[in-house]
């Protein structure tokens, strides 16, 4: 091999390197004082935001607007809103929010589209049953797709125990230790990954039966029950404790944060 050969290799490693690590701009003009609208708009749709303290909304507020500066959101055949970006950037900050200095290094863009998708990524005929999808490799890795009224229906409704968005994005946060497998072991300490695992075996076998009021889509596999859990934890935290305190204690120690203590609902 050459020496030009070998440099040209460094250099183009280098260039690799760097683009990926380099910090990524949305391309959107992100106001540096949060405008009172987009609080205004929070405290109406997003309850997390709603039971934070002030102090802890100025600093959900920062986090909505480091999420908006850093990755697009692009509306597929449909326009996106300054409330349709609020509510991607809410769904990515709530999983995290007790984790001051994560961020998703993974996710360069978010897709809308306009109505649920079929698995060829069809919104417009077919079996369109997908409301969102993370991406987990391959073309996907770095995407995350939602059904717009899917979105917005998560929000809209906060006692269903399901929000797509928040959904998705705990689908990211169980990828931070490299694979999305239903065990987010680099925020679950040690002692609590045996117990969640065999939790989800027994849950599972509970909620194939018709014997558990978690949504069965989460009998699916591993990684779809934390997912599913995830919403129940963040949209309904004292229901699920009293449901199922057990989940419910795990879930706080993964996610560092005891919404049941915090919120009346």
């Amino acid at each position: 091999m050459s020496t030009f050969t070998i440099l040209f290799a460094v250099v183009l490693a280098v260039l690799l390197i760097w683009a990926f690590f380099k910090p990524r701009k949305s391309g959107l003009e992100v106001p540096d004082a949060f405008p009172k609208k987009w609080s205004a708009f929070l405290l109406d749709k997003v309850r997390f935001y709603q039971e934070l303290e002030e102090a802890e909304k100025r600093e959900f507020e920062a986090r909505i607007q480091g999420f908006l500066n850093r990755i697009r959101i692009t509306g597929i055949k449909t326009d996106v809103s300054e409330e349709d970006r609020l509510l991607v950037a809410s769904s990515a900050v709530i999983p995290i929010f007790r984790f001051p200095e994560w961020e998703y290094n993974t996710l360069v863009e978010v897709l809308l589209y306009p109505d649920h998708f079929t698995e060829e990524f069809n919104f417009s005929e077919g079996d369109r049953n997908i409301a969102g999808m993370a991406g987990s490799g391959g073309m996907m890795s770095n995407l995350v797709i939602f059904s717009k009224p899917a979105l917005w229906q998560g929000f809209d409704n906060q006692s269903d125990k399901q929000n797509v968005g928040i959904h998705e994005f705990i689908h990211l946060f169980d990828k931070q230790d490299g694979v999305v497998d239903g065990v987010p072991a680099i925020f679950m300490k040690h002692q609590f990954v045996l117990p969640w695992i065999d939790l989800i075996k027994k849950n599972t076998a509970k909620m194939l039966e018709g014997n558990s009021d978690i949504n069965v889509y989460g009998a699916t596999n591993p990684q779809e029950f934390l997912a599913v859990t995830g919403e129940y934890f963040f949209e309904r935290p004292k229901l699920f404790k009293e449901k199922h305190p057990e989940l419910y204690a795990i879930l706080s120690a993964a996610f560092n944060t005891d919404l049941a203590e915090e919120r009346e609902g």
